[in-house]
């Protein structure tokens, strides 16, 4: 077959590409029939151990085409790097993380409408807030109830936290108020002259799924969220309880 298909330079780059484009649309795809069937913490599980596995595979697999070096399932040229050039990268991962979701709610309205693009965003949430705090009890080798200080230290590890600035307000031992004092998509539109993008909704979602994966006895209250009224100097709050 190769030998009857003659491609030249570009179109080999833009195959190559497309390719990795495609299988990051076919690990999700894994991940979402994964979800229907079994259910959202179980596809995790299993995203848990497929994830390590396909990343080394794929790794090792490049790292001998490219010629770059792995070690421990990293490539060498990361451990390389300053701590500000890590720093940088992380941060541009996670603005590209927001550029992502951002494209795929505004192409899904452009197309049907603001309503559908609501849903499936909060939809989306169900799955992805608790597969963060997954990765993130992972990523800080937390035990499986770390309580409301495990709590408080994971809102400091989504992707949102490299983005917006937060600032968490201490009441007592078994409760705290979480603040989003800048958030990125409400700054860009307030600049646009727009009015508050009504994310209540998917807020609810996000943090209460967020929590309970984090300790399932933790409780999440609404303090403020778009459309609510709030003050200048946050856009929404949340209070997360321990359950006794």
């Amino acid at each position: 077959m190769h030998d009857e298909i003659k491609l030249d330079k570009d179109m080999l780059i833009k195959w190559i590409m497309d390719g990795v484009r495609r299988t990051i649309v076919h690990y999700g795809c894994w991940f979402r029939e994964v979800d229907y069937q079994l259910g959202t913490l179980r596809a995790c599980e299993i995203e848990n151990s497929a994830g390590d596995s396909s990343w080394n595979i794929i790794i090792n697999r490049l790292a001998k085409v490219l010629g770059f070096e792995v070690e421990d399932g990293v490539p060498v040229v990361l451990k390389q790097k300053s701590e500000e050039e890590l720093e940088k990268l992380l941060n541009a991962v996670c603005v590209n993380w927001l550029a992502n979701d951002g494209v795929w709610f505004q192409t899904v309205e452009k197309a049907y409408g603001m309503d559908y693009a609501k849903r499936c965003n909060d939809t989306c949430w169900t799955r992805f807030s608790p597969f963060e705090a997954i990765r993130i009890k992972k990523l800080l080798k937390l035990p499986t109830y770390p309580g409301i200080e495990g709590l408080k230290k994971a809102l400091f590890f989504r992707l949102y936290a490299r983005i917006n600035k937060q600032s968490i307000e201490e009441i007592d031992e078994k409760s705290f108020i979480f603040r989003m004092n800048e958030c990125r998509v409400q700054l860009a539109r307030k600049r646009k002259g727009l009015p508050d993008y009504p994310c209540k909704s998917v807020g609810i979602v996000e943090y209460t799924t967020f929590a309970e994966t984090i300790d399932p006895r933790i409780k999440t209250e609404c303090i403020g969220c778009p459309p609510d009224e709030h003050p200048d100097d946050w856009w929404c709050a949340w209070k997360f309880t321990i359950m006794e």
